[in-house]
């Protein structure tokens, strides 16, 4: 005799069950992780739920690192492009001496004295005798800060500032910046740091009219490059940035504030002493009125 009971009528296969779309019930998964069984498992087993396949690992490492190869050649293609189409830099000694004839100035002017040299290398640009034309820790730096919006913080070496002089004087945006890289670059390459230095000195505007380390020299202090002391020396590199708010005729206290900043500069780069710098600011600065008594431009 068959057995009877509620249990049993409503089991699955029961006459009064069919057509009701029961289904059997679902074995239980084995304990454990699958695969650990049964390693076909792993062809069905979806893995976010589990550490990815080592294959499938390798698999995307593979084309992180084809991805990122293919942006480094993509760089330096589009670095050896730009390098080929900027002009060449042959005739920078050229175009310095017509900037100088333009403003009645000597062409080339006296050497640069250490005290200026070291003075504008501090402020404007500490890595100048090491970098090869351009600044990729300042480059990055800038580039940060675009992204995260807080501006432009600066960046451009001295051979990219006597690039802009000497080939984009009125040339502005990204564009511009790019071609004063790549000739910074080529500058490098083609003249040595005391040539850059000198042509820098030669054609940079120092402020109330005066253009040329020699003539802002004479102007300001009445002596030659040679004879600058150290708080002037650093107060005419600090006008390169500012020259005519910072003019110190014009602008006495703020040409002082520059002046301070450069002394800084000096010190963090280890050029002079603290208390140097203490001293040096503590001398006020003789100027001439812009007579140029006591020197030749």
């Amino acid at each position: 005799m068959a057995p009877q009971g509620p249990a049993w009528e409503e089991a699955p296969g029961h006459p009064r069950m069919a057509g009701m779309g029961f289904d059997a019930p679902t074995a239980p998964l084995p304990y454990g992780r699958p695969g650990q069984d049964d390693p076909d498992d792993l062809e069905d087993f979806d893995s976010g739920d589990w550490a990815r396949p080592p294959r499938r690992r390798w698999r995307v490492l593979r084309r992180i690192a084809a991805t990122a190869l293919g942006l480094a050649v993509l760089g330096v293609a589009t670095f050896g492009v730009l390098l080929l189409i900027t002009p060449s830099v042959n005739g920078a000694p050229a175009r310095a001496r017509a900037i100088d004839q333009a403003h009645h100035v000597a062409y080339p002017g006296p050497p640069v004295p250490g005290l200026f040299a070291e003075s504008l290398v501090a402020t404007e640009d500490h890595r100048f005798y090491s970098e090869p034309g351009v600044d990729v820790f300042a480059v990055a730096r800038v580039t940060a800060a675009s992204v995260s919006g807080h501006g432009d913080q600066g960046g451009a070496t001295l051979y990219q500032q006597l690039a802009k002089m000497l080939y984009t004087p009125r040339g502005g945006g990204i564009r511009a910046e790019i071609e004063q890289v790549m000739l910074g670059i080529k500058l490098d390459l083609t003249f040595p740091k005391a040539r850059i230095l000198r042509m820098y000195a030669d054609v940079a505007y120092f402020g109330h009219g005066y253009y040329g380390l020699a003539a802002a020299s004479c102007g300001y202090f009445g002596t030659t490059p040679a004879g600058l002391t150290l708080p002037e020396a650093a107060t005419l590199a600090g006008l390169v940035q500012g020259p005519s708010a910072d003019d110190p005729i014009s602008h006495y206290a703020r040409a002082r504030a520059r002046e301070s900043h450069v002394l800084g500069r000096l010190v963090a780069t280890g050029k002079i002493t603290q208390a140097q710098a203490r001293a040096a600011f503590a001398r006020q600065l003789s100027l001439v009125g812009g007579s140029g008594t006591g020197c030749t431009g």
